[in-house]
């Protein structure tokens, strides 16, 4: 057992939640860290105890690309601050993870000036991929270069260079004695090579116990990431749509088939990290048709096998809509003084709070094994067990009250942990009524700590406050939450809508295929396996990174 199997997370990106320029001048220092400080008790009041926060090191713009892996960006302060943070986190026992962006650079990057300034001169000419001085990029520079996402502004380091490998392993061990950092998240780690990975993680294991690995994976099978060689986990880009499309749809099926697919791949031992929304997706306040469904989608967030985690700001019901050009709505700079009260007046954080308290007093939902008991279009029970014990988690996406009769473990008693309901077991079974849009996590009573309080999830349902973010946090407005008439009922079928065939030549390399060759060489691995849903059909058609799918159709055993 290590200190991350029982984390929950709360996520920042420091340069939007301080609100600093977009634009970095390299000018003098401005300790914007500094006004996070606060936050750190209220991260500790809602239950988390681990912070990932990042990017932080200095940079051009939004902090991916990096100008400076040793030191703390200007606009947000300068290393002590960043060492004050770390240390002030763990005086409060929580621990932090930083954003590791070892996938691509800044074009003020040391190493990328030098090839600019000494051009085949250059003794880090080979430090980038396919440097070509024969062409030209659209900076002018006169030479090209492998770039990252059609961005010539991220140069794509060359990750088999042993020289590239020392330097980044000598970041972390820097990072780590610096700031005494506890892990790290790794950027884009799914088109990163496996042997860069395992470097990695070779300086993971030397440079603290327990030291974590945490990578951005959004396609593929998670495993081939995730393992004793690589990475101790990725992020479950399925199950964070599927919790959100579940409810829009009113089908848990899509829930119940994912966490089964994941669990094929993965097996019970490895806990990815869960999440409903994050810097690079739509706040879920957002994304939710029915807003009263916060709840469900939250204690199914905490209830399910994985390591949950809050985006700053989520946990009290804020908004975010992702923009074609700009994802500064994601990204929202947060005032302390206009939260600090949260925890007691906001029936979203109050959820949060709740389900965090309940989730580090209940071991069992870290480790228990996972179990469907009932599921319906609407309405799903699912148990987590560990030593002769069981947690019992239903939940309701639909407009009316259900019962439900739900086989149990050996106690004599359950407790609702929300609503401080108590049911006795009769016949190994417990007969409990979840109201509609809502959720509930049944304990043994024996296992209910007296510091569990109701929580009124109804306010939630019917008018809690979701704070509009603007663009200066002082003007906030406050908004009622209107809860929004039912969809009727629509079940995902599995069948798979066929585009034009491609026909794949046998004798083709990977690396010579297209974009569309390689979606249907996935495609085609996957239909080996199984059954293709809709789903998974969508994640592969909306994969057409060339690099990702190269990664991913490699994947398969």
């Amino acid at each position: 057992m290590a200190w991350y199997d029982e984390a929950v997370f709360y996520h920042i990106y420091p340069l939007g939640m301080t609100g600093a320029p977009k634009h970095n001048s390299y000018t003098e220092p401005v300790h914007r860290l500094n006004t996070l400080l606060p936050w750190i008790s209220h991260i500790k009041a809602i239950g988390c105890n681990g912070v990932y926060i990042g990017p932080l090191f200095e940079s051009v713009g939004h902090g991916y690309e990096t100008t400076d892996y040793k030191k703390l960006d200007s606009r947000l302060g300068t290393n002590e601050d960043l060492t004050n943070f770390v240390s002030e986190c763990h005086k409060q026992g929580i621990r932090v993870i930083l954003d590791g962006v070892f996938n691509h650079t800044g074009r003020d990057f040391f190493a990328f000036q030098d090839i600019k300034q000494n051009r085949e001169n250059s003794r880090y000419k080979d430090w980038y991929c396919n440097v070509n001085f024969w062409g030209n990029n659209s900076f002018g520079d006169g030479f090209t270069y492998e770039n990252w996402g059609g961005y010539d502004l991220l140069a794509k380091l060359n990750q088999h260079n042993p020289a590239v490998r020392d330097y980044i392993c000598d970041v972390i061990r820097f990072w780590v004695r610096e700031f005494d950092i506890d892990g790290i998240r790794l950027d884009a780690a799914d088109v990163m090579d496996f042997n860069y990975m395992k470097a990695l993680r070779q300086v993971a294991n030397e440079v603290k116990p327990d030291f974590w690995l945490m990578g951005e994976v959004i396609h593929g099978n998670y495993s081939r990431w995730a393992n004793d060689g690589t990475l101790h986990s990725v992020t479950n880009y399925m199950l964070h749509k599927a919790l959100y499309s579940a409810h829009n749809d009113h089908n848990y099926f899509e829930v119940a088939h994912t966490v089964k697919y994941v669990s094929g791949m993965t097996g019970d031992r490895l806990k990815l990290y869960t999440f409903v929304d994050n810097h690079d997706v739509e706040r879920i306040f957002t994304k939710l048709v029915n807003k009263a469904h916060f709840v469900p989608v939250h204690v199914m967030l905490y209830t399910l096998p994985g390591i949950p985690s809050i985006y700053y700001g989520s946990e009290f019901g804020i908004e975010g809509k992702k923009e074609r050009f700009s994802d500064d709505s994601l990204r929202p700079a947060l005032n302390f003084k206009d939260y600090k009260d949260a925890v007691k007046t906001n029936p979203c954080t109050k959820l949060i709070a709740a389900l965090g308290k309940i989730r580090q007093n209940t071991p069992i939902l870290a480790y228990g094994a996972y179990k469907e008991l009932e599921l319906q279009t609407t309405h799903f029970a699912y148990e987590r067990s560990l030593e002769g014990k069981s947690v019992i988690i239903t939940v309701n996406n639909g407009n009316n009250d259900v019962s439900m009769s739900l086989a149990c473990g050996n106690s004599a008693e359950y407790v609702g942990a929300l609503t401080g309901k108590r049911v006795s077991v009769n016949d190994g079974h417990i007969q409990v009524s979840v109201s509609a849009n809502s959720g509930e996590i049944w304990l043994p009573a024996e296992l209910c700590s007296e510091s569990f309080a109701p929580v009124k999830t109804t306010e939630i349902k019917k008018s809690p406050e979701s704070v509009k973010v603007v663009a200066e946090p002082e003007k906030q407005e406050i908004t009622e939450i209107q809860q929004e008439p039912e969809k009727p009922q629509t079940v995902i079928t599995h069948e798979e809508k066929k585009p034009e065939k491609i026909v794949i030549d046998p004798n083709k390399r990977y690396e010579d295929m297209s974009v569309e060759e390689l979606q249907e060489a996935i495609l085609e691995k996957m239909r080996r396996n199984g059954p293709v849903t809709d789903y998974m059909l969508g994640t592969v058609r909306e994969n057409t990174h060339h690099g990702s799918l190269l990664t991913w159709v490699k994947s398969f055993n």
